[in-house]
Protein backbone atom coordinates (compact mmCIF):
# COMPACT_ATOMS: atom_id res chain seq x y z
CA UNK A 1 0.00 0.00 0.00
CA UNK A 2 1.65 3.68 -1.02
CA UNK A 3 1.56 5.69 2.04
CA UNK A 4 0.77 8.71 0.62
CA UNK A 5 -2.66 6.86 -0.62
CA UNK A 6 -3.00 5.56 3.24
CA UNK A 7 -2.40 9.28 4.26
CA UNK A 8 -5.36 10.61 1.54
CA UNK A 9 -7.33 8.22 2.96
CA UNK A 10 -6.86 8.66 6.52
CA UNK A 11 -7.34 12.75 5.61
CA UNK A 12 -10.34 11.98 4.14
CA UNK A 13 -11.93 9.97 6.96
CA UNK A 14 -11.20 12.52 9.30
CA UNK A 15 -13.17 14.80 6.75
CA UNK A 16 -16.36 12.86 6.62
CA UNK A 17 -15.99 12.26 10.28
CA UNK A 18 -15.85 16.46 10.98
CA UNK A 19 -18.60 16.87 8.24
CA UNK A 20 -20.28 14.53 9.89
CA UNK A 21 -19.82 16.06 13.78
CA UNK A 22 -20.56 19.70 12.68
CA UNK A 23 -24.00 18.38 10.93
CA UNK A 24 -25.12 16.99 14.10
CA UNK A 25 -24.18 19.49 16.98
CA UNK A 26 -26.87 18.13 19.06
CA UNK A 27 -24.51 15.09 19.24
CA UNK A 28 -21.47 16.64 19.62
CA UNK A 29 -23.27 18.86 23.28
CA UNK A 30 -24.06 15.88 24.34
CA UNK A 31 -20.83 13.66 24.14
CA UNK A 32 -19.09 17.28 26.04
CA UNK A 33 -21.82 17.38 27.99
CA UNK A 34 -21.69 13.51 28.84
CA UNK A 35 -17.67 13.49 29.35
CA UNK A 36 -18.11 16.57 31.67
CA UNK A 37 -20.95 14.68 34.09
CA UNK A 38 -18.27 11.66 33.92
CA UNK A 39 -15.60 13.80 35.43
CA UNK A 40 -17.77 15.47 37.83
CA UNK A 41 -19.30 12.18 38.99
CA UNK A 42 -15.11 11.24 39.51
CA UNK A 43 -14.83 14.29 41.01
CA UNK A 44 -17.58 13.52 43.42
CA UNK A 45 -15.89 9.80 44.46
CA UNK A 46 -12.30 10.79 44.58
CA UNK A 47 -12.17 14.87 46.38
CA UNK A 48 -10.68 15.00 49.80
CA UNK A 49 -13.05 18.10 50.59
CA UNK A 50 -16.78 16.64 51.06
CA UNK A 51 -18.75 19.68 50.68
CA UNK A 52 -16.62 20.06 47.38
CA UNK A 53 -18.10 16.34 46.37
CA UNK A 54 -21.63 17.97 46.99
CA UNK A 55 -21.18 20.77 44.59
CA UNK A 56 -19.49 18.14 42.20
CA UNK A 57 -22.68 16.19 42.46
CA UNK A 58 -25.00 19.09 41.64
CA UNK A 59 -22.71 19.76 38.58
CA UNK A 60 -23.55 15.79 37.76
CA UNK A 61 -27.65 16.81 38.62
CA UNK A 62 -27.36 19.88 36.05
CA UNK A 63 -26.15 17.36 33.73
CA UNK A 64 -28.93 14.91 33.86
CA UNK A 65 -31.15 17.48 33.33
CA UNK A 66 -29.34 18.81 30.70
CA UNK A 67 -29.43 15.29 29.04
CA UNK A 68 -33.03 15.04 29.66
CA UNK A 69 -33.91 18.41 27.76
CA UNK A 70 -32.21 16.67 24.89
CA UNK A 71 -34.30 13.67 24.90
CA UNK A 72 -37.15 16.24 24.99
CA UNK A 73 -38.69 15.40 28.47
CA UNK A 74 -38.74 18.75 29.56
CA UNK A 75 -40.83 18.62 32.46
CA UNK A 76 -38.44 15.82 33.68
CA UNK A 77 -35.55 18.19 33.49
CA UNK A 78 -37.23 20.83 35.27
CA UNK A 79 -38.09 18.26 38.45
CA UNK A 80 -34.65 17.25 38.20
CA UNK A 81 -32.90 20.90 38.43
CA UNK A 82 -35.67 21.70 41.15
CA UNK A 83 -35.31 18.80 43.42
CA UNK A 84 -31.85 17.93 43.22
CA UNK A 85 -30.24 20.48 41.70
CA UNK A 86 -31.77 22.94 43.69
CA UNK A 87 -33.34 21.09 47.00
CA UNK A 88 -31.28 17.89 47.38
CA UNK A 89 -27.70 20.00 47.01
CA UNK A 90 -28.56 22.45 49.32
CA UNK A 91 -29.70 20.09 51.71
CA UNK A 92 -26.27 18.68 51.64
CA UNK A 93 -24.61 21.15 51.91
CA UNK A 94 -26.13 22.25 54.54
CA UNK A 95 -25.71 19.44 56.58
CA UNK A 96 -22.03 19.17 56.07
CA UNK A 97 -21.94 22.43 57.15
CA UNK A 98 -23.36 22.15 60.29
CA UNK A 99 -22.23 18.67 61.24
CA UNK A 100 -18.45 20.02 59.84
CA UNK A 101 -18.86 22.47 62.95
CA UNK A 102 -19.85 19.84 65.77
CA UNK A 103 -16.78 17.62 64.67
CA UNK A 104 -15.03 20.59 64.61
CA UNK A 105 -15.76 21.70 68.35
CA UNK A 106 -15.23 18.09 68.87
CA UNK A 107 -12.02 18.25 68.67
CA UNK A 108 -11.04 21.23 70.05
CA UNK A 109 -12.59 19.73 73.28
CA UNK A 110 -9.78 16.71 73.30
CA UNK A 111 -6.54 19.16 73.40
Amino acid sequence: MDIVGFIEGLWSGFGDFGNFFLSNMDLAAFLILSCIAVIAALYVITDKEVVHSAFYLALVFFCVAVVYFFLEAEFLGVVQLLVYVGAITILFAFSIMLTRRYIMKGDDADE
